[in-house]
């Protein structure tokens, strides 16, 4: 598992990168997982006008 942070104008984003074995332990039945872990990384309060976002995403190499 890897998180990698980037600062845009708009958000301060995150990048969960999951090896493709475990994605659906990650995800979760329905869903519920990813969706908590989505709950706690929005919870948090950031002064200024900018916008939390997570994005999970297998680790597999996407073809060019």
């Amino acid at each position: 598992m890897k998180v990698d942070f980037k600062e845009t104008t708009r958000y301060l984003e995150y990048n969960l990168t999951v090896n493709p074995e475990d994605i659906g332990r990650v995800i979760g039945r329905q869903g519920r997982v990813a969706s908590a872990i989505r709950t706690i990384v929005y919870s948090v309060r950031v002064s200024g006008p900018k916008r939390v976002r997570l994005t999970i995403e297998d680790g597999q190499q996407k073809n060019s």
